[in-house]
Parts: structure tokens; sequence; C-alpha cells
């Protein structure tokens, strides 16, 4: 009768660590802090800083090798690749770029990372089997942003003060098109077809409250999204909407159904159904509200999502810290302390 007992005790405490959320508990949230020289990283299980990457200043990007084992970090100050070992946080390697780098990609296969150069403008693409840069593909201006397409295809890369995008085909590292715009081109994310292959680029601009969408067959745009007017007043006392930076943050969730995209304006993010692009609502952020003076916003900077899609973690530079949004309600659900000004994010899915 006591093993009767003892038994049936296993069986349920199986099934309750079954019902946990994998996902959450596999996974971890890289935050960047562009004015230290630290990477935090926040475990969506628990919203809880659970390691501290130090040593690399003014790091910009971060991405990840397919299995887990290795993160890596544009370094700004030194500009260089650094190549850390994601168990320790210990920094194994810094690979010379062509130039000071600013955002990264990782290939879906992990054999290249792709770093946009800001001077002299290009594309450095380092092999992660040599650990060095095998070609540095010159553009036509400082390059910013820079991602691989989820079909691991494509390099697609923006530059601010050239004001194009630029799609670079991986299997033969040359351009493969480019389409110019009326403003700087910021962060993008991409939408796919059911096949896996690119359908859309949703690319943010200076001075474009709002964001562009670009077919990725025609490689023509077809249609701008603004925001709406409400909630504002926002943006102008942080100094971001005379910079011509009104939003700098854009993600498609991991499960397609919805695209968020942050707003200096409204202090918050707005989210769009997918594939129709229909206003589903905002979700708010803190902000700092002093006698006799306005509030002062978070400056959403980034975004990334829980490999599930329920929770989407959105920094603010402003106060340096990260919250955490549930998707379904769109309510803060944390706040989380990090670095000084913390910026680009990343997901890693743990194996």
């Amino acid at each position: 009768m006591a093993l009767n007992r003892i038994g049936l005790k296993s069986v349920f405490l199986l099934l309750a660590f079954a019902a946990l959320p994998a996902a959450a508990e596999t996974a971890r949230i890289y935050v960047t802090n562009s004015a230290g020289d630290k990477v935090h990283v926040i475990d969506p299980a628990t919203n809880k800083v659970v390691q501290v990457i130090n040593g690399v200043e003014a790091v910009h990007g971060v991405g990840f090798s397919p299995d887990g084992k290795r993160v890596y970090l544009s370094n700004e100050a030194d500009s260089t690749l650094d190549v850390v070992d994601q168990k320790s946080g210990k920094i194994l390697k810094r690979i010379p770029l062509s130039g000071r780098p600013n955002n990264l990609a990782v290939t879906p296969d992990g054999k290249r990372v792709v770093v946009a150069i800001t001077e002299p403008g290009a594309l450095d693409v380092i092999d992660t089997s040599a650990q060095k840069v095998s070609k540095s593909i010159p553009m036509n201006s400082r390059m910013h942003n820079t991602y691989v397409t989820p079909d691991g295809k494509y390099a697609v890369s923006g530059s601010t003060r050239g004001r194009f995008l630029n799609v670079v085909d991986l299997q033969t590292e040359q351009t493969a098109w480019e389409i110019k715009f009326d403003g700087g081109v910021r962060p993008m994310t991409f939408e796919t077809n059911p096949d896996g292959s690119t359908r859309r680029i949703f690319a943010q601009l200076s001075n474009l409250h709002g964001f562009a969408v670009v077919d990725f067959a025609t490689q023509k745009e077809v249609a701008r999204i603004k925001f709406p007017d409400e909630p504002k007043g926002y943006g102008v006392i942080e100094g971001r909407v005379g910079a011509g930076v009104p939003s700098h943050g854009i993600g498609v969730a991991p499960d397609g159904k919805t695209l968020w995209a942050n707003s200096h304006i409204a202090n918050g993010l707005f989210v769009y159904s997918l594939p129709d692009l229909k206003l589903i609502g905002h979700a708010a952020l803190p902000d700092l509200k002093l006698p006799g003076r306005d509030a002062i916003g978070a400056i959403p900077d980034w975004l990334t999502f829980s490999p599930d899609s329920k929770t989407i973690y959105v920094g603010n530079s402003t106060f340096n810290s990260v919250t955490a949004i549930d998707v379904q309600t769109r309510k803060a659900v944390a706040t989380i302390p990090v670095g000084q000004v913390p910026k680009r994010m990343n997901t890693l899915v743990m194996r």
C-alpha cells in the first residue's frame, strides 16, 4: 500500500513538472548596455538577472551559436567581435573587424556571423570555425543594423546616414538588391511565408512615427503604417523626437501572429495583428513624474520575446531597466534593473 502511494505521488510530481513552461525555463534574455561594459542576462522563468558578462565596453549587438554554447558580442570600443562562453560568461576570443561595428546577426547554421560596420561602411562576414573575417563586403555608406532572414538566405542591413536598405545574398556574399528611403533605416523585422521564405520586411525610419512595409518578392515599399496620435506627450523633453528617432525597436512574435513596435512619443508599444496589420492596442511603459515638469518617458530601445510568445521584453534606456509585458493583457508584469542605457536585446533558446 505504501509503495502504491509513493508511486502515485511520483506520477503526480511528473505531471506537475510536465505542465511547467519548458520554453521559459530553457531561455535567456540578453541585454546589452550601451553606456557600460556589461551584458545582463535574464531568466524569463523568474524575470531575474542570473548572469552578468563583464569586460565588453560599448557592446552593441548580441547573437548566439545554434547550440547555445557561444555568445557573440559586437564590441564598439575595440572594433572586435567578442566570443563568449555562454555557461561561464568568460570572453574566449576577440576577433578583429574591419572597422567599428554596430549590430550583428548569426546564420541559422552557425557557420557565419554578419556584422554591420559603421566606419568605413561595410558588412563583415566572420567564419566561426576559423574565427576570423572571411570577407568584408563594401557598402555605399555607414551600416547600422543587420539581420539574417529566418531562412538563412539573405543578410538585410540598413544605413541611417545613407538612407537605404541593402540585401546580400549569403550564397554569393554579394548585394542582391537595395532600396532607398527618405529617412535613415533603423530596426527591422521580418514576416515569413508558409515555406519559411521572407514575405515582408517591416522597417523603422528616421522621423517616421511608425514603420515602412517592404514586399520582399517585388523589392518595393508597399505601405507605411503610422502610429496613432494618442497616447502622446513623450520624446521631446528626452531629446529623441528632435533627433529624428520617434521609435526604435520592432519585432514579430515567434508565433508569427503579432507585430510589436516601440514608440518614444507614446512611451510604450503598439501591437498589430498579422498578416492584416490591424492595430490591436497599446502597452504602456513606466515614466518618471517630477513636480513642475513634464513626465519623463522610458525611451524604449529594442525589444525581444520569450520563445513561447507570451512575454515581450523592452529596454528602458532612461531608467536602466527592462520591462516584461504580458502579451495577452498588454500589462507590465516585471521591471528588471540592468546596466547603463540598455538597448539591443536578443533571446537565446538553450538546447
